[in-house]
């Protein structure tokens, strides 16, 4: 056999083994584990389970590992060392860290949520509703020094309104027992998050008469942050993340309740579907799912009026140290639907 067939052979032997590769296909991409930490499993966060539920997280290259770490206080620690890498709470929770003189601040990357999520339950149905009406009333509120109270204060006040003055405020009850509280007799007015406002109102114990979230205006609620160690080591990842979001928000935007409650629906098993599309329906119609993950300047100064209101804040930071907008800026510009 001379040298030219040895060679045709050796090629045509080269060609088939790369068909055959190529057949079997290739080594399939390694993936990124990314731990989150949510301050509570709620309907609030939909484009949240969205992402998760139809798979963009996945086909980012993200293998995600979500966690309920109950209370922003519990979810913070939890960042803070290492035992998850990016946190879904209030933005507070990243000034509060701030305060304390963090040599590794933690940063608002991707925003979720842009108003409150809680509304005002009373035990009776009123078909004109007057916010006076809370004045000389025993109020059963949220806990203090979390976005909830501080919105809902901050919308009291907003009404003329005194909460320590004008009416008897209860804010010495653990969240999970709020509800059972006031369905045992504490308050004549309560302030609750979804679903079990809701629930209340289904069973009638309750009845919604106004939200917190349309009043106390848009915030950067509930948003993604990480450490910033963390975002320089690993911008690639947040970088997707992000975009595995913002694809979650356009699909949230697009779709109807029933869509979206199928969609979410793995992760609240336990909640009648009826009550699910209730919730997706009122929090979608009041604009409280962002549609990009971008937290503004006014939305950062109305947090820092809310907690100045509340008393919270010891001095106000700056929008520029504990935001970065270049994730959900490029996701908002490349992310189609």
């Amino acid at each position: 056999m001379n040298n030219r067939k040895r060679w045709g052979i050796a090629v045509s032997a080269i060609l088939l083994l790369s068909l055959m590769t190529t057949a079997c296909g290739t080594k399939k991409e390694e993936t990124t584990k990314v731990r989150i930490g949510e301050v509570t499993r709620s309907l609030f966060y939909a484009p949240q389970y969205v992402a998760l539920s139809q798979g963009f997280f996945k086909d980012e290259g993200l293998d995600v590992e979500l966690t309920t770490t109950p209370g922003g206080d519990k979810t913070m620690t939890a960042l803070l060392s290492n035992a998850i890498d990016l946190a879904l709470v209030g933005s507070e929770t990243s000034i509060y860290v701030s305060q304390q003189g963090s040599d590794d601040p933690v940063i608002n990357f991707d925003q979720l949520t842009q108003t409150d999520g809680t509304f005002l339950v009373a035990r009776k149905k009123v078909d004109t509703f007057d916010w006076n009406a809370l004045k000389g009333s025993i109020f059963l509120g949220q806990r203090k020094g979390g976005m909830p109270q501080m919105a809902g204060e901050f919308t009291l006040k907003k009404h003329n309104i005194d909460p320590q003055k004008d009416l008897q405020l209860i804010q010495n009850i653990d969240f999970a027992n709020i509800v059972a509280a006031y369905s045992s007799g504490t308050g004549e007015y309560v302030q609750l998050f979804e679903p079990q406002a809701s629930i209340v109102e289904q069973e009638g114990k309750g009845f919604v008469l106004a939200s917190f979230g349309v009043e106390s205006g848009h915030l950067p609620y509930t948003v993604f942050m990480a450490k910033q160690s963390f975002m320089k080591s690993n911008p690639n990842t947040i970088q997707k993340f992000t975009n595995a979001i913002q694809r979650a928000q356009l699909w949230v935007a697009s779709k109807s309740k029933d869509e979206i409650t199928d969609a979410v629906l793995p992760y609240f098993k336990d909640i009648d579907v009826a009550i699910v599309k209730n919730v997706v329906k009122r929090y979608k119609d009041q604009g409280s799912f962002a549609t990009d993950g971008i937290v503004d300047e006014a939305e950062w100064n109305n947090l820092l009026d809310v907690m100045t209101s509340a008393g919270e804040l010891k001095e106000k930071v700056a929008w520029s140290k504990l935001v970065n907008n270049s994730y959900a800026e490029k996701a908002k510009s490349t992310v189609k639907p």
